[in-house]
C-alpha cells in the first residue's frame, strides 16, 4: 500500500516496458502505470545509459492498484501470461539485461504470493527464469515512454496474452 494506505503497489520487469505498460494498464482496477529503472546501482539513470547495460537496471513499471477492485495477485499473475517467464536474457527479440523478466517485492506478502506463482507454473513444466527481488529504488523514465503504444497508435511486439493460470 502506498503512504496514504488507500492503493496497492507492484513492480514487474518482463522486457520492454512500453508492451507491460500497455496490457497491466488494461486491467480493471489498475490506477495508473509508470514506466521505468530499477535494480540498478546508478541513480537517476536515463534509457540510454540503461541501454548500455552497465547500470544493472531493468526496464519495468511500477503500477498503482485500487485493491478494493484487485487484488497484487490478479496483476501478477497477468504479467506472467503477458510475458515469456521462460525466456532469459531477454524478451522476444529484444535481448540484454535490461530486458530480464523480474518480480520487485515490497514486502513479505508480494514475495509469497510471488513464489507460489512461479511454484504453480514449475509445477506445470515451466523452466521459470523470472527472478524475485527485493525492490529498491524506482525512477520514472523519460516523457515519451509513458504510455507509449496509445500515443503512437501501436501495437506491443514483444508482448501477448497467453494463459497459463
Amino acid at each position: 500500500m502506498t503512504e496514504e494506505g488507500k492503493y496497492g503497489v507492484a513492480i514487474f520487469a518482463g522486457g520492454c516496458f512500453w508492451g507491460v505498460e500497455y496490457y497491466l494498464h488494461k486491467a480493471p482496477g489498475v490506477m495508473s502505470v509508470t514506466s521505468g529503472f530499477t535494480g540498478g546501482h546508478v541513480r537517476n539513470p536515463s534509457y540510454k545509459e540503461v541501454c548500455t547495460g552497465t547500470t544493472g537496471h531493468a526496464e519495468a513499471v511500477k503500477i498503482i492498484y485500487d485493491p478494493h477492485k484487485t487484488t497484487y495477485d490478479k496483476l501478477l499473475r497477468l504479467f506472467l501470461e503477458i510475458h515469456d517467464p521462460t525466456q532469459t536474457g531477454g524478451q522476444g527479440p529484444d535481448i540484454g539485461d535490461q530486458y530480464r523478466s523480474e518480480i520487485f517485492y515490497l514486502n513479505d506478502d508480494q514475495k509469497s504470493i510471488a513464489e507460489m506463482d512461479l511454484n504453480i507454473l514449475r509445477n506445470k513444466g515451466l523452466k521459470i527464469s523470472t527472478a524475485i527481488t527485493k525492490a529498491s529504488e524506482f525512477y520514472s523514465a523519460e516523457t515519451y515512454h509513458q504510455d507509449y503504444y496509445s500515443k503512437n497508435g501501436k501495437l506491443p511486439y514483444c508482448h501477448a496474452f497467453t494463459k497459463r493460470f
